[in-house]
């Protein structure tokens, strides 16, 4: 026997295409990790604490300094006011911090609002936890939901809503009307937002942060959640943050003691000296970013493919059907790893239904060299597409 919530799932997507690349020795444009190892001098105190520091069980919620660095940090970059010992929990990951949200928070039978293209990891847990999701289908170049979509997904069973701000995949980040409008309908039907906002510190240009929890009516009723490994480039460090009032961190601390009890304390150790000691890295980081962004941008271009705007995070996306492709995303990402040598993700994989399949995803957080490949062959993949379709 076999819970089916899992047992009925694919492999995810990232893990597939990563694996045909490795197979085939693609070029790999699909799987959002940078090709930059990160901040040394952060990487140096994680070493020298494994080295000479504790290496026993840290306090459950996390190192007090740590908890301390976030709430300085939130404050300094978003005007936020957390106490730390109060409304701040250390979890191993981002994505473990959305598991004890959703387990910690949802009941049999709550309905919880979500927005298409979303994370993977969502809709398990919260039907893990009884939750039943409530899918906002975004749609393409811009990707915004409007009042009659929220009228139509929020009713007087809505208990919680998630959303993903700055946006994967789409890179979107949501202005000030949009984070409004989503909050009158919290305040509206009573209920709780879990804002994953771990790519809070990639954002470019004139775009800007906005985090959910700062909207009127929405301090007490909002968890939010930030990842070091994001913030620094380290993904696999797994380090997140739980963030929320008193009364909602209670119920969260004791999801997370139960999932991961706690976090490496050299990476706490690190992040907690790094969050204090990082302004070059978080004024410098997304200025690099959004030269790769903008030279895989061109590039793509050039070669005649449609590219949507990317405000934020490591990725855009190549609108297939306007680049003269006439296969879905899905069938396009699979002919171009294996016969091009570069992978993508399609978007098709972060909707379970009704789903975009003419978009195509990319990951730009990568050496210049790499970028470069990955357009030659793109535009090689195209162009035995076309050809394909020709013959037939």
């Amino acid at each position: 026997m076999a819970n089916p919530i899992f047992s009925t799932l694919p492999t995810t997507i990232f893990e597939e295409m990563s694996g045909l690349a490795r197979e085939t020795g693609a070029v790999n444009l699909g799987q959002g990790f940078p090709d930059d190892p990160g901040p040394e001098a952060i990487r140096a105190k994680a070493a020298d604490a494994v080295l000479n520091g504790y290496n026993q069980y840290p306090p459950m919620a996390g190192l007090v300094e740590l908890r301390q660095a976030v709430a300085t940090h939130y404050a300094a970059t978003q005007g936020l006011d957390f106490e730390p010992l109060s409304e701040i929990t250390v979890t191993s990951g981002a994505t473990e911090a959305l598991a004890a949200a959703f387990l910690g928070l949802i009941e049999p039978g709550d309905e919880v609002v979500v927005f298409q293209p979303f994370y993977d990891s969502y809709l398990p847990i919260i039907r893990l936890a009884g939750g039943v999701p409530k899918l906002v289908s975004l749609q393409p170049p811009a990707w915004r939901f409007t009042r009659p979509m929220l009228e139509a997904a929020f009713s007087e069973r809505t208990r919680f809503v998630v959303l993903n701000n700055p946006t994967n995949p789409t890179g979107v980040v949501l202005p000030e009307e949009d984070l409004a409008l989503l909050a009158e309908f919290c305040v509206a039907h009573d209920a709780i937002a879990i804002c994953d906002e771990v790519w809070e510190q990639v954002v470019f240009g004139n775009a800007r942060h906005r985090p959910l929890i700062a909207q009127p009516g929405m301090r007490e009723r909002t968890v939010k959640i930030g990842s070091a490994g994001k913030m620094f480039g380290l993904t696999g460090w797994k380090v997140g943050f739980l963030c929320a009032a008193p009364e909602l961190t209670h119920s969260l601390a004791r999801a997370h003691q139960f999932l991961t009890f706690t976090t490496p304390p050299n990476l706490q150790s690190a992040v907690a000296w790094g969050l204090q000691n990082s302004d070059d890295w978080f004024r410098d980081m997304p200025r690099g970013l959004e030269r790769s962004r903008d030279r895989l941008t061109d590039g793509l271009r050039r070669e005649g493919f449609a590219v949507l705007a990317s405000q934020g995070t490591y990725f855009l996306n190549v609108d297939l059907a306007a680049s003269g492709i006439g296969m879905g995303d899905r069938d396009f990402c699979l002919h171009a790893v294996r016969n091009a040598g570069v992978a993508a993700i399609p978007v098709s994989a972060f909707y379970e239904a009704d789903p975009v399949t003419h978009v195509m995803r990319l990951c730009f957080s990568k050496r210049d060299a790499t970028l470069d490949a990955g357009i030659a062959r793109l535009a090689k993949a195209r162009d035995l597409a076309v050809q394909a379709a020709r013959a037939r």
